[in-house]
């Protein structure tokens, strides 16, 4: 039988509360982080994914101090993603806990950081996240700094980008279906596990459990990763951190990629 990974990732704000988007715009207030993971810990969870919305915009590092606080909690996989700068970040974050770190607006302006990090530390400790959003005229193009600045790239031209700089997973995220419980976009998810030859994740528009099985089998995704999903109950319905049993993921997931 065959395993994927199934992640959830956790927004968090500048005042380190979590978060949910929605088209990475309107915020809904979630909680506290740390009560977030403590409820994880006990769910049999994959890996989390801990995303700082605010640090590059606001230009400024990551929250040291607050992330671990967070990963102190944590007694599973974590990796983090917000203004991460340097081989130098990377390397504090390392320290403090972290099997991963994501970058995004950083790694496109700059690939040679996505290739130091490798370097040092070895490919599998850098993902590289592409938020992404359709053009008014057609097609679409990888956004940076929470969906505000437009970098003129498709999807698979930056995915090409940061595989051969050294990306070791590559985070393929719709901004169009942000907090909209639509399903993943499998059309883009194809054509980027196609282009690369990293893992890809699929993340951005996850409904229910039923959604990761085509991400998977049918577009190629190497992993799914969702927010809402693990946040809320159900659409417009009040908070509930959740995952999947494992005998759910077993019947409707890994049993069906064999």
């Amino acid at each position: 039988m065959r395993r994927v990974r199934v992640i959830p990732v956790l927004t968090i704000d500048r005042d380190r509360r979590l978060v949910k988007t929605v088209g990475f715009g309107k915020r809904t207030y979630i909680g506290d982080p740390i009560n977030a993971v403590r409820i994880f810990n006990t769910k049999m969870v994959d890996e989390l994914l801990l995303l700082d919305i605010d640090a590059t915009t606001d230009g400024r590092g990551p929250n040291f101090a607050a992330i671990g606080d967070i990963v102190e909690e944590a007694f599973l996989p974590m990796g983090y993603g917000g203004g991460i700068r340097s081989v130098e970040d990377a390397a504090k974050l390392f320290q403090i806990g972290l099997e991963k770190v994501v970058l995004s607006s950083e790694a496109l302006a700059r690939p040679a950081l996505v290739s130091a990090i490798a370097e040092r530390f070895g490919t599998q400790a850098v993902a590289v996240s592409l938020p992404y959003a359709k053009k008014l005229l057609g097609g679409q193009q990888v956004l940076t700094h929470g969906g505000k600045v437009r970098t003129g790239q498709s999807p698979v031209e930056a995915a090409k980008a940061m595989a051969a700089a050294g990306a070791g997973e590559i985070i393929i995220y719709s901004i169009d279906r942000d907090g909209k419980w639509t399903g993943f976009d499998l059309p883009t998810v194809t054509a980027v596990a196609e282009a690369v030859d990293v893992p890809v994740v699929a993340c951005g528009g996850a409904a229910a459990l039923g959604d990761f099985l085509p991400a998977i089998r049918d577009a190629g995704a190497s992993a799914v990763a969702a927010s809402s999903l693990f946040v809320y109950r159900a659409p417009n319905q009040g908070v509930l951190i959740s995952y999947p049993d494992e005998g759910d993921l077993r019947e409707q997931l890994f049993a069906r990629l064999d």
